[in-house]
């Protein structure tokens, strides 16, 4: 008997690229976790609700060690959606999907519009031009925030709250108190620097490199600050 579908029903694909985190592990990895654990108690959140890439890229592992791994982050709500890096043979039943063909995200396509930050809710909606090298927010970043423009730099004409974050491609200005997180560099620019008028954070970053609050000198607490990295060291001086 052949059946023929007479109500065909058609499925829409669609493309989209999305800002992952990339986790880029040492072995051993107990001491790695360690590490991990550390971060996470002094930056509450960090990975929470975010897409996390796994790079094992010349690591000499193999599919208990890589299965393992994974298994200790998802303990840690670290979710995995794909790992990169590794050979066709790590990768079995159950596992994330083997990626490959990453592009820095400062290469993606973004629309044709103005930049903007939706202003009744807590979610920011941040549009850029693709030939834009900066984009200025007039107004302060809220809790639970999340402002993303790997682009080039970010100046914020205002304060980044407690439970905000800023990820700019280039370098961070905040003409006001900066009391989230601010990650500079996070497309591998080891020269961007982070400026702020009144420096409260909770984390500052620059190309990966990143200081929480407890590691901030308390002479610079509450005062204007620009921070730069010196080989795997972020620095920090007061602005006069």
């Amino acid at each position: 008997m052949t059946k023929v579908l007479t109500d065909a029903r058609s499925i829409r694909i669609k493309g989209r690229s999305f800002l992952a985190v990339m986790l880029s592990p040492d072995l051993p990895f107990d001491d790695w976790l360690v590490r991990l654990d550390d971060l996470a108690a002094r930056s509450a959140g960090f990975f929470l609700g975010r897409p996390v890439v796994l790079d094992v890229s010349d690591l000499q592992i193999d599919r208990a060690q890589l299965k393992g791994l994974i298994a200790e982050l998802a303990q840690r709500n670290v979710s995995i959606m794909g790992i990169e890096g590794c050979r066709p043979s790590l990768i079995g039943p159950g596992m994330p999907p083997a990626l490959k063909g990453g592009r820095p995200v400062s290469d993606f396509e973004v629309p044709q519009q103005e930049p903007s930050i939706d202003v009744e809710s807590k979610t920011p909606v941040i549009e850029t031009r693709a030939a834009l090298q900066s984009i200025v927010i007039r107004e302060p970043i809220r809790s639970g925030q999340s402002l993303i423009f790997p682009e080039g730099d970010v100046t914020v004409i205002g304060s980044v709250a407690s439970g905000a974050e800023i990820i700019a491609g280039g370098s961070v200005h905040i003409y006001g108190a900066l009391r989230g997180r601010a990650m500079a560099g996070s497309v591998g620019n080891a020269s961007a620097r982070i400026f702020c008028r009144k420096l409260e954070a909770e984390l500052v970053a620059i190309d990966g490199i990143y200081k929480t609050a407890e590691d901030i000198a308390s002479n610079l607490r509450g005062q204007s600050v620009q921070l730069w990295l010196e080989g795997d060291s972020i620095k920090a001086e007061k602005l006069t």
